[in-house]
């Protein structure tokens, strides 16, 4: 019994051993296999159409947060309990006053609306539509409502590409407020059309009206005191030409039959008075409100497909929830969006 234990722990022995060195050598074997086969093989290159797709789609992602936001900043000019659009006045000035403002607004909005509108308008050249009646030569399959979602994705996308660049034109060049020193101090200038309720928002919002009659008497009355002065220290030079540079930003723009400058210290104030200048027009008023609907549903519609594309939502039951998400948010911005559009002038703002 002793001897048959004793041979069987040797045998038992020289299996492990047998079993070690078969598994070691088959290990070398695989990994000098893998190396090899390492130093032959190369990835093929991410193509770049799926890059530039994917930054197309991530860039519409983060365009979506700017709609929010601004949407969000803009309504506060317009909505009764917004305290005169003091909110929209304190956001407007808090972004001015941020430092390399310019190089922010490159980078987080230059070039992602470069991006995305570039690679939009080739998807546009290069695309196709199956929700509408066909005679058979193409697919018809207006039965679907996501073939009507893709559509309309297309069609706001040319309101988007025409009404963006014209409201930038308008509202960063056109109408936007010029800008001088006095005494230290900024002060910005914008033309706007007369209306009665100018005069009531003087008391409640920090700016001064100059029309023309006036700016023409401080331009006499500075006449004036340049022909009598006989000899003036350079305290007086300097305030005389302190006046004369103001009288110069009076006139920067000449003023229409119409019109009345608005001369105020703040730059929100001053956006604040040329959004409500602009929602005067009644034709404004029906160019904004397609814009506003035609990005609201253009950046939720987006945003939903960009969560499957991600994949973020890959079941069909967070598909349903994050669609249900997506119409809410775009009904409640889109709300936002119009309150500004009809509310700044007309009802917050009026008188």
């Amino acid at each position: 019994m002793t001897l048959f234990s004793t041979d069987f722990s040797v045998l038992l022995l020289d299996f492990k051993k047998i079993y070690t060195q078969f598994i070691s050598s088959r290990l070398k074997f695989l990994l000098n296999k893998r190396c090899v086969v390492a130093d032959y093989y190369q990835s093929p290159p991410i193509p770049s159409h799926f890059i530039w797709r994917k930054a197309h789609s991530l860039t519409g992602i983060w365009l979506v947060l700017f709609l929010m936001e601004h949407l969000f900043t803009n309504s506060q000019a317009a909505l009764y309990f917004g305290e005169n659009g003091s909110g929209f006045v304190s956001a407007v000035d808090w972004l001015k006053n941020l430092p390399y403002l310019q190089v922010i607004e490159l980078t987080l909005l230059g070039i992602p609306f470069l991006v995305h509108g570039i690679w939009g308008v080739k998807y546009l050249l290069n695309t196709s539509y199956n929700s509408g009646l066909s005679d058979g030569s193409k697919p018809s399959l207006p039965q679907y409502k996501r073939n009507h979602a893709y559509t309309w994705q297309r069609i706001t996308s040319w309101i988007l590409l025409v009404g963006i660049i014209a409201h930038v034109v308008q509202m960063r060049f056109l109408a936007y407020p010029t800008s001088t020193q006095y005494d230290g101090q900024n002060y910005y200038m914008l033309p706007v059309s007369k209306d009665s309720g100018l005069d009531t928002l003087v008391h409640r919002l920090d700016f001064k009206l100059y029309d023309q009659i006036k700016i023409d008497e401080y331009k006499n009355a500075l006449n004036e005191q340049t022909l009598t002065a006989v000899t003036q220290d350079n305290v007086a030079l300097q305030d005389q030409r302190q006046k004369q540079s103001w009288l110069q930003a009076l006139e920067a723009k000449s003023l229409g039959a119409n019109e009345i400058l608005i001369v105020t210290p703040s730059f929100g104030t001053a956006e604040l008075m040329m959004v409500r200048d602009t929602f005067k027009s009644p034709l404004m008023i029906i160019l904004y409100t397609g814009l506003v609907l035609a990005a609201c549903f253009h950046a939720f519609n987006g945003l939903w497909t960009a969560m499957i594309s991600w994949g973020v939502t890959l079941t069909a039951a967070s598909q349903r929830l994050m669609r249900k998400l997506a119409v809410g948010l775009m009904v409640i911005i889109t709300f936002l969006g119009l309150t500004a559009i009809w509310a700044t002038y007309w009802i917050n703002l009026y008188e």
